[in-house]
């Protein structure tokens, strides 16, 4: 998870109807792009419900990035292979489900990816690859299998020195979640939420009709070939389009496997769909790394996932339930 390098906000309210009014806010949190829209009574009420919101960006931020030196994650990755770490239930919590993905993925997904030295460079100044010895060396302090927790104590230790946990792939999956959690607490009925492409919603439009997100080719961005209605459900969607290299005609995207050290290949860009957007995001992760086929069977495995896949030579790949046909 990127440091929050800026904050700017946006207040805009769009739609007055049925008293009721559509209140949108833009900003820069996480170092990455956030939006939320919600229906509210009033402005008044709905920039309550937006700062809300972003007090709680800010509040998850403080506890789970690696990038903020006095955070709880950042003080476990300060005592890596030396003593473990009590933390909030929350942290420990999110942490516990994270490895629960990595089992699921078989390593495909690892928040201690964050321990890969970083031997591959995607702004342009790679001009080879790197060795085979060096990229065996990029991932040897990587392994969910070291990442030790005591459920009793609320501790995480990470076995190794120079061992270090990354929320990232799975951190504004929650935080959106939380957000749509922490508004319906607070007398919200209706919002989508956006982190950086990590979305969520609940209840219905001003006008009665859902939510809904519009799904495009990477390679022809002007083209939307599916729409889909969100009904108190999430999507995320990533892609590797914009940060990639080429070696002997082959792309690797800007993801790594854990595992191997090895940029993913195969896939340019993935949505899923799931109740919660932290599974999205951790899901989409993994999928990404397994690639089409391996990927595709996972989810088609997973009651209540769904995902659509486009692959680098531009084709479109989806899960068993969902139907691009009636889009």
């Amino acid at each position: 998870m990127k440091k929050l390098s800026f904050f700017v906000l946006f207040w805009v309210v769009t739609t007055i109807s049925f008293g009721q009014v559509i209140h949108k806010s833009k900003a820069s949190l996480l170092g990455s792009p956030f939006e939320i829209t919600i229906v509210a009574k009033d402005s008044i009420e709905g920039k309550q419900f937006c700062d809300i919101a972003i007090e709680e960006v800010k509040r998850i931020e403080n506890l789970i990035s690696d990038w903020i030196p006095t955070s709880q994650i950042s003080e476990v990755n300060q005592n890596a292979g030396t003593k473990p770490i009590k933390v909030d239930d929350e942290v420990f919590d999110l942490v516990e489900r994270a490895i629960k993905i990595s089992q699921l993925t078989k390593g495909a997904f690892d928040i201690s990816y964050a321990s890969m030295d970083k031997i591959w460079k995607f702004d342009g100044s790679m001009k080879e690859m790197p060795t085979q010895e060096a990229i065996k060396k990029s991932v040897v302090r990587v392994g969910y299998q070291k990442i030790i927790l005591d459920a009793k104590l609320k501790t995480i230790f990470l076995k190794e020195k120079g061992m270090k946990l990354g929320l990232g792939g799975i951190g504004q999956g929650y935080i959106a979640d939380r957000i749509k959690e922490l508004l319906k607490s607070k007398g919200c009925t209706a919002g989508i939420v956006n982190v950086s492409g990590d979305i969520n919603t609940w209840g219905h439009q001003i006008d009665g009709k859902p939510w809904t997100v519009a799904i495009v080719n990477p390679l022809n961005k002007n083209k939307v070939f599916a729409t889909f209605p969100l009904i108190d459900s999430a999507v995320e969607t990533s892609g590797n389009y914009e940060k990639y290299v080429t070696f002997n005609g082959k792309r690797y995207s800007h993801i790594i496997d854990p595992r191997t050290g090895y940029p993913a290949s195969g896939i340019i860009s993935i949505s899923v769909f799931a109740k919660q957007t932290e599974i999205a995001d951790a899901i989409a992760t993994g999928v990404f790394v397994l690639g089409v086929e391996v990927g595709l069977d996972l989810v088609n495995q997973i009651n209540g996932i769904e995902c659509i896949i486009i692959d680098d030579e531009g084709t479109i790949h989806h899960s068993k339930n969902i139907d691009l046909k009636s889009e």
